[in-house]
C-alpha cells in the first residue's frame, strides 16, 4: 500500500475508532502524502509495498479523514490496540512517526478514546471527590507546599519544615521531584519522621493533613516503597509519571494500594513546550488520568512556568471532561506561586484545584509557618470576594507576603 492509500477524506469515523489530531508540517513529501505516511507508519503501512500484505488487513489501516491547513485528523480502528496497554497505545500513535523524513514538524494535539477502550483502564481511585473526602475539605481549594530547598535537607529538618507548613494551614506537603533515597535524607527515615509530624500537626490543628512522599524508582522498588508508606499510615504517594513511565504508573495504580496518587510531570516540557512538534500536555493529562492518577500538575498560567492560559485551560479540561467510567482528576497548580496570585488562579481553575506554593511559602520573611498562613489567608479572601489588600489590613502574614512579592 502507498501512503496515499491511507488518505480517505470521505471517511466518517466509527464510535469505536481512536481519533488523533496532529499538527503536521511536511518534510520531503507533499502535505497529503506526508499525512498518509503518519497514518500508515502508525498502523499497518511502511515506506514500500509489501508482499506480505493480506487483503483482510486493509480494514485495519488508519485513515486520514480530515485535513484543515496543517491540522490532520486520523482515525485508528480499535483492533489495532491491546486493551489496557498504555505503552502499546503510545508506541502506535506517538512512536516512530515523529522521526520520519516525510515530516519536518509533528505535534500530537489531542487524542479521543472510544468507550470500549476507556473501560479497559481503571482511572483514578479517588479523583476530585475522593481526594476531598480523604482530607475532609468540601468547599475550598486545597493548599499545598513543596519542601524547599528541594534537595539537601537532612531528615529531621525536612520533617520540621513539613510540620511548620501544616501548622500554618497547608493541607498537603510533598517531596520535590528529584528527592528519592539520598544519603542525606533516606527514604524510610523520611517517611517515619514526616508522618509523625503529620500526626502531630493534625492533633494540634484539628485538620486532616497529607504527606506526598516521592516513590519514583525502578518499578519493583517503587512498589516496595509504596507498601512501606501504606504500612506506616501514609495516605498518599507521588510519582514522576514521565520519567518513571506510563507502564510504571499503571503498575502502581493496579497494585491494590489504597493510596491516592499524585502525579508530577517532571520532564514534560521536552515533549510539550515546542508549539509545532512533540506531544501536548492535554494528551499527557488524559492518558495519566485513564491510567489512574488522582491529581496532576497542569501549569499555572500566572507563575514561573511558560504555558499560556489557553493551554492550562485545555489541561484542566482534560482532567475533568466526561469520560465513560473514568473519574475526574484534581488539577494541581504549581510553579512560582505566592499569595498575590491566588485570586487569578481561582478565576482560572475554580475551587477544584490544589494550589502548591514552594518558595511562596518558605520564602516568607517570617518563615514557613507564616508563609502557609499567608497563602491560606489569600484563599480565604478570594473565597469571600475581598481584595487581598483589604484582607491584609487585619492579617499580618498576608500583608508581609504582598509586600515581598509585588506583581512584577
Amino acid at each position: 500500500m502507498r501512503y496515499l492509500d491511507f488518505l480517505d477524506l470521505n471517511y466518517k469515523p466509527k464510535e469505536t475508532d481512536v481519533i488523533c489530531h496532529f499538527h503536521l508540517e511536511p518534510g520531503d513529501l507533499p502535505l497529503r502524502e506526508a499525512a498518509g505516511a503518519v497514518a500508515a507508519e502508525s498502523s499497518i503501512g511502511t515506506w514500500t509495498e509489501l508482499r506480505t500484505m493480506k487483503p483482510y488487513m486493509i480494514e485495519l489501516r488508519a485513515r486520514v479523514y480530515e485535513i484543515k491547513g496543517h491540522r490532520v485528523s486520523v482515525a485508528y480502528p480499535i483492533e489495532l490496540f491491546e486493551p489496557g496497554n498504555l505503552p502499546n497505545l503510545l508506541s502506535s500513535v506517538a512512536g516512530n512517526i515523529f522521526g520520519m523524513s516525510a515530516i519536518s514538524k509533528l505535534r500530537l494535539l489531542d487524542i479521543e478514546l472510544p468507550e470500549e477502550l476507556l473501560r479497559s483502564y481503571p482511572g483514578p481511585r479517588y479523583g476530585i471527590e475522593g481526594v476531598r473526602e480523604l482530607l475532609g475539605i468540601r468547599d475550598r481549594p486545597l493548599l499545598g507546599t513543596i519542601i524547599k530547598p528541594k534537595l539537601g535537607l537532612k531528615t529531621r529538618d525536612h520533617a520540621m519544615v513539613a510540620y511548620l507548613a501544616w501548622r500554618g494551614g497547608c493541607d498537603i506537603v510533598k517531596d520535590d521531584e528529584n528527592l528519592a533515597d539520598q544519603r542525606f535524607n533516606p527514604f524510610e527515615d523520611r517517611v517515619i519522621e514526616t508522618l509523625e509530624m503529620r500526626d502531630r500537626a493534625e492533633e494540634e490543628t484539628g485538620e486532616r493533613k497529607a504527606y506526598l512522599v516521592n516513590v519514583t524508582a525502578e518499578t519493583g522498588e517503587m512498589l516496595r516503597r509504596a507498601e512501606y508508606v501504606e504500612d506506616h499510615g501514609g495516605r498518599y504517594v507521588m510519582i514522576d509519571i514521565l520519567t518513571a513511565g506510563f507502564a510504571a504508573l499503571q503498575t502502581l495504580r493496579e497494585a491494590g494500594f489504597k493510596l491516592a496518587l499524585h502525579g508530577h510531570r517532571a520532564g514534560h516540557a521536552a515533549f510539550t513546550r515546542p508549539e509545532r512538534h512533540g506531544v501536548s500536555m492535554r494528551v499527557i493529562a488524559k492518558l495519566a488520568r485513564i491510567a489512574g492518577i488522582d491529581q496532576l500538575h497542569v501549569g499555572t498560567a500566572v507563575g514561573k512556568m511558560a504555558e499560556p492560559k489557553e493551554r492550562v485551560l485545555e489541561n484542566i479540561e482534560a482532567l475533568k471532561m466526561p469520560m465513560t467510567g473514568i473519574k475526574p482528576a484534581m488539577p494541581v497548580a504549581s510553579g512560582g506561586l505566592h499569595p498575590a496570585l491566588v485570586p487569578e488562579l481561582l478565576k482560572i481553575f475554580g475551587v477544584d484545584v490544589i494550589i502548591q506554593a514552594g518558595g511562596g511559602v518558605h520564602g516568607h520573611p517570617d518563615g514557613t509557618e507564616a508563609g502557609a498562613k499567608a497563602m491560606r489567608q489569600a484563599i480565604e479572601a478570594a473565597m469571600k470576594g475581598i481584595s487581598l489588600r483589604e484582607y491584609a489590613e487585619e492579617h499580618s502574614e498576608l500583608k508581609m507576603a504582598l509586600e515581598r512579592w509585588r506583581r512584577r
